[in-house]
């Protein structure tokens, strides 16, 4: 199992989860293309495209960044035009690039309504539309949305409509393309559990105390790492991080508590069927 020689192509990959994605592939000796905004350093925000690129190359791999709003169709063309023509092609492309603002109907400023559909749905739409001729080329091809099952509760919407569309319409162009490229392209979606310790979760949603309560992006990425060993067939999955490792084979998940003297906070849209794993606590390690 290794990713060696494969390109990835990585939306919001200067920092995160995105950025988790590429170490680990790198490790294998992987290409990543860095598709993200970031370029100058942000007093609010760690990393940028080329410290991405530096330590994907210091693991190594081989590093491509590039400035790309997944806004601009134009931008979009370009830098995968240009990874496919850097490193010889295309295999996966992870659709992580997202904008969050959690707020009522009421109290949604249009501008951000516009700004996370154009991000999320339609950002998702756009890279995977136009990777897609690449990606055709490879002999075991992955599209990768971090974006949750399609569970349709009132509860996952009412406190934040417009957030919901958008996160939820990325994995309706995973329904779509799991459809139209059966059995050439493997489509899934990924999505965690629990909270995972990012910027997002430092900034926005809660501090350190929920940082605190949060898993590492490192359970994201070992569960990507082997979604892309799959082969082709293996596509239409609306995967939850714990239970797609659980299944195969991973036991310890206690590796990925950011402090275990909390408890976990469970993530917005994991479907109430789909329960932790047998032996997976979210409560402290006493």
């Amino acid at each position: 199992m290794s990713l060696a020689g494969k390109t990835l192509f990585i939306t919001g990959g200067s920092r995160g989860i995105g950025l988790a994605i590429a170490l680990r592939a790198a490790a294998d000796g992987a290409n990543v293309a860095i598709a993200a905004k970031t370029v100058e350093p942000h007093p609010r925000l760690e990393g940028t495209i080329h410290t991405a690129a530096a330590l994907i190359a210091k693991v190594g791999g081989g590093a491509l960044p590039l400035a790309v709003d997944v806004r601009d169709e134009a931008a979009v063309k370009d830098a995968i035009e240009r990874t496919a023509s850097h490193f010889g092609g295309i295999d996966i492309v992870v659709n992580n690039a997202s904008a969050i603002s959690l707020t009522p109907v009421t109290q949604t400023d249009m501008r951000r309504f516009d700004l996370m559909h154009q991000i999320n749905a339609r950002g998702t739409f756009m890279v995977s539309k136009y990777a897609i001729p690449h990606l055709l080329k490879s002999p075991q091809p992955h599209i990768l949305m971090l974006s949750p099952p399609l569970d349709m509760q009132t509860k996952w919407f009412a406190p934040h409509t417009a957030y919901s569309m958008a996160k939820f319409g990325m994995s309706l162009v995973a329904l779509g393309l799991a459809g139209e490229l059966a059995g050439k392209v493997a489509v899934n979606t990924l999505w965690p559990r629990t909270t995972i310790a990012t910027a997002a979760i430092q900034n926005l949603l809660g501090g350190n105390a929920m940082m605190k309560m949060s898993r590492k992006p490192e359970i994201l990425s070992e569960a990507a790492w082997r979604i892309f060993q799959k082969p082709p067939s293996f596509s239409g999955n609306f995967l939850i991080d714990d239970t797609f490792l659980a299944a195969e084979g991973i036991t310890d998940f206690d590796q990925y508590r950011v402090d275990p003297s909390q408890p976990l906070q469970c993530d917005f849209f994991v479907p109430d069927d789909m329960p932790p794993p047998k032996g997976v606590s979210l409560k402290p390690l006493t």
